[in-house]
């Protein structure tokens, strides 16, 4: 005998006869059910199985909260369990329709709005009535296993993985359309992205002023003009607004918190989030996950309520211009701001579909030091977050629902980027963020030179006494380290400054003053309540450095007349510091003369290094062919791509 289940995805319970008479019949198949204490588990959206009331009880929560999805074999209330893991649910006519792969992703879903759901809230699951729609409706006459719902998903993903433009997707789906007419799908690309919405996981578009002063959010949200520059909000033609008001410029902004709460909810991905408690490594001397460093373990014991629960959530920051148009030759720099969470164990924490997006900012120059306005959106759910948290489901637990809090542990950048986010500018006489106000530097020709990096040497070192490397001796201890006080009490004397596209900035720099340091600004990262007391604020991108060393370093040794550091005004600095005569540019008549130096290879040499290099083969995965960066006259090394340099150093 086939039960009628289709009463338990009606969505208007209140007015539904076929519910309440369903419902009835489920009670009474389950009334023989019930444990010795009177109890059985309740399938409602909220308890899902995981809680036990008494019967009357049980009406009440699944009337009021809605029968849970997923849950077509009702193994817990009197219906025997088959062998086949392919379910079958009566429809609404009669007809039988296998379990479709989908139920477990809406069910997910809607176990998020479970609270909501039980006060009776306006996400009372209306939202979801297009998506149930094509979840019931075949894709096609004749096909039970394959909904419309589950085929569009799959398409978009398509549509992801192999980059199709909007345009053929378009027409793909006017193709199938075309070839199978009674093919159950969407008009357009359009149609399947507004229905993907309801799905949740969606963005804000947040208007900005063109001088990158403001948003247009919250208490500025209606207003026309910037509250501090007072341009228009609007692009205007002939001094006039266009008839369509478009924005200067929209910032996309992807809220944190539900796909944090995806996490938990999802039976897949829910241990994961425990990893760093239970899968941590055992061994003090070793390092495989940021859990077993200093910083992390410091913030424990400052916060120990947050580290109390290991289902709080520990997030990374990552933010860097990329060009979207590829190698045009327009100059456009877009930043991504990327989230990762640390929860995860570290061979799943950085792939891809793990990072979240928070942010894009557009361009067309990079935002620089007034980054902090974009980021307004982000740092106010991070408080948020931290403060009050979310209430969430926790897919492993029978108590279903528990506070979630999160916190920022630091940021991950190249060096510009870090100078953009930390306040302390990269350039300059101070341009160490280490080092502070005692950074060792000094002017040479066309550029900044930072030395003094033997002062980081044991105080017995030879080197310390060589006099090759600047004709002194090193006799300076390392730099100290600046405590939070001292560098809160720096931050105190640093002035708020107008945005750098202001009218009324002038294109002029403004000269800090001495108690300034090298400070531009006081980064929106203060605001977090915890920041201030993190041990590891800024970390630096180690494959940017390294490429950026491995470049340096082949072009000295190679005689790269591009890329050596070997250059003429090298040599005229090794002159006016008196030091390597055997280096100096000389005259021969009329010429100008370069002595070679020891550390550069020589043209025999340059042929066998090449040759080597396009000699090497690694395995499947380990690297690229590097057989492709070497040049045809065996001399240079082109277009080495960031692995290719971690491998080569």
């Amino acid at each position: 005998m086939i039960l009628d289940k289709s009463w338990t995805t009606i969505r208007k319970r209140g007015s539904s006869n076929e519910f309440w008479n369903g419902l009835q019949h489920f009670l009474q198949m389950a009334k023989s059910f019930v444990n010795d204490r009177g109890f059985i588990k309740c399938p409602c959206r909220r308890c899902l199985n995981n809680a036990s009331h008494q019967l009357e009880d049980l009406e009440s929560h699944i009337f009021r909260n809605g029968f849970m999805f997923g849950y077509n074999q009702w193994i817990h209330h009197g219906e025997p369990a088959t062998a086949n893991a392919r379910t079958t649910v009566a429809g609404p006519s009669g007809g039988i329709h296998e379990r479709d792969e989908m139920f477990d992703v809406l069910d997910d879903i809607i176990s998020e709005d479970a609270d909501e759901d039980a006060v009776g809230g306006p996400s009372s699951n209306e939202q979801y009535d297009d998506l149930f729609a094509a979840l019931r409706s075949k894709l096609y006459p004749g096909v039970s296993s394959f909904s419309s719902l589950n085929f569009l998903v799959k398409l978009i993903h398509l549509k992801f993985l192999n980059k199709w433009t909007n345009k053929s997707f378009d027409e793909l789906l006017k193709l199938l359309k075309l070839a199978f007419p009674k093919i159950d799908l969407v008009e357009s690309h359009y149609e399947a992205k507004k229905l993907m919405t309801k799905m949740g996981l969606g963005y804000s578009s947040i208007h900005m002023c063109k001088n990158d002063c403001a948003l247009f959010w919250k208490e500025n949200s209606l207003k026309d003009t910037c509250p501090v520059c007072s341009e228009s909000r609007w692009k205007l033609q002939s001094g006039k607004r266009s008839g369509k008001n478009i924005p200067h410029k929209v910032l996309r902004y992807f809220p944190v918190g539900p796909r944090l709460k995806r996490l938990f909810a999802t039976s897949k991905t829910v241990k994961l989030m425990r990893w760093h408690s239970t899968g941590k490594s055992k061994d003090n001397d070793v390092m495989r996950h940021p859990v077993d460093g200093k910083s992390w373990q410091e913030f424990d014991k400052r916060h120990p309520q947050f580290a109390g629960d290991v289902r709080n959530v520990r997030l990374g920051l990552a933010a860097d211009g990329f060009n979207p148009f590829g190698n045009m030759s327009l100059s456009y720099s877009m930043w991504p701001v990327v989230l990762t969470t640390y929860n995860l164990p570290p061979w799943i924490c950085m792939k891809a579909e793990y990072l979240m997006l928070s942010l894009l900012i557009p361009g067309p120059h990079s935002p620089g030091k007034d980054i902090d306005v974009f980021l307004r959106p982000l740092i106010d759910e991070l408080k948020e977050l931290w403060v009050h948290g979310l209430d969430t489901r926790d897919a492993a637990y029978e108590n279903g629902v528990f506070r979630m809090r999160a916190a920022l542990l630091w940021t991950v950048n190249d060096f510009p980027a870090r100078s953009s986010l930390s306040g302390w500018s990269g350039q300059g006489y101070r341009a160490c963020p280490t080092c502070n106000e005692d950074t060792p530097s000094m002017r040479v020709i066309g550029k900044t030179a930072y030395f003094g990096h033997r002062r980081f040497l044991p105080t017995n070192h030879h080197w310390r006494s060589n006099l090759l490397f600047d004709g002194r001796t090193e006799r300076k201890h390392p730099p100290h380290r600046f405590n939070t006080t001292a560098i809160l009490e720096q931050l105190r004397h640093v002035k708020t400054g107008i945005p750098r596209k202001h009218p009324n900035y002038g294109g002029v720099k403004r000269k800090r003053g001495d108690d300034e340091l090298n400070w531009r600004k006081k980064s929106i990262f203060y605001e977090l309540p915890y920041w201030a007391d993190i041990e590891l604020k800024h970390n630096l991108h180690v494959m940017h450095i390294e490429k950026n060393v491995c470049d340096s370093l082949l072009g000295t040794l190679l005689a790269d007349p591009h890329k050596s550091k070997d250059t003429d005004s090298a040599r005229r600095d090794l002159a006016k510091l008196g030091i390597r005569h055997e280096l100096h540019l000389f005259e021969d008549g009329n010429k100008l003369m370069k002595p070679a130096a020891d550390y550069t290879f020589s043209e025999a040499n340059r042929r066998k290094f090449c040759c080597f290099i396009r000699s090497v083969k690694f395995t499947d995965g380990f690297a690229s062919n590097l057989s492709k960066n070497v040049t045809q006259n065996d001399s240079r090394l082109l277009g080495l791509k960031s692995h290719d340099c971690h491998v080569m150093m």
